[in-house]
This record gives structure tokens, sequence and C-alpha cells, in this order.
């Protein structure tokens, strides 16, 4: 399962590099409210890692990547579309919710 999420995150970030990627509305509400710029996000999914993947998300599989934004942890859901990204939020983890911020807590 890791080589499958090494080679997807490489396909993710050469679409970053490219600037080949939408932020939804959704995503932009988000990063406004939470402070995080575009630049955060790019540094987020450049230096971050898959930790789940949304293979039946709609309408593009998806993935969240755990990455930091002024060293404070942070999530980004990418939808994986064949010619672009589409970035659907950014987060700040709750704690409660989480293990080292990669692991979901069971209910």
């Amino acid at each position: 399962m890791a080589v499958r999420y090494i080679s997807r995150i490489d396909e993710i970030r050469k679409k970053i590099s490219e600037r080949n990627y939408r932020l939804t509305l959704h995503a932009r509400a988000r990063m406004f409210e939470r402070r995080i710029s575009t630049r955060d996000l790019v540094t987020l999914i450049n230096s971050g890692d898959i930790i789940e993947e949304y293979p039946d998300n709609e309408p593009c599989p998806a993935v969240l990547i755990l990455g930091f934004v002024t060293g404070r942890p942070c999530h980004a859901v990418v939808a994986h579309c064949e010619d672009h990204l589409r970035i659907i939020t950014v987060y700040w983890p709750d704690e409660e919710k989480w293990i080292n911020y990669s692991l979901r807590k069971s209910e």
C-alpha cells in the first residue's frame, strides 16, 4: 500500500508544480477563515504524506494529505482527476479525533 501512496503523491506534486489544480469555493472559504494561503497549501502538499484514500469520491478519487503549515499539522483533501487536481478542503485536524494527526481514533 505504501508504494501506491508514493506514486500517487508524486503525481499530485507534479500537478501542483505545474499549477494544474483548482480550489473549490469550499476550499477557498475554509482557507480564508483559517488563514491558510495558497503558498501554505502548496507547501503542505509538497512536503506532506497521504494518510487516507477515498477511491469512491465523486467526481474524482481523492486523498487526505497530512502536512504542516507554519509548524502546525494541517489536512488537505485533494481529488486527483485525470487532467487536474481539485482541492476540496483544508483544515486543522482536531487532536480529539486523530492519533498523531495521521490515524483516526476509533469512535
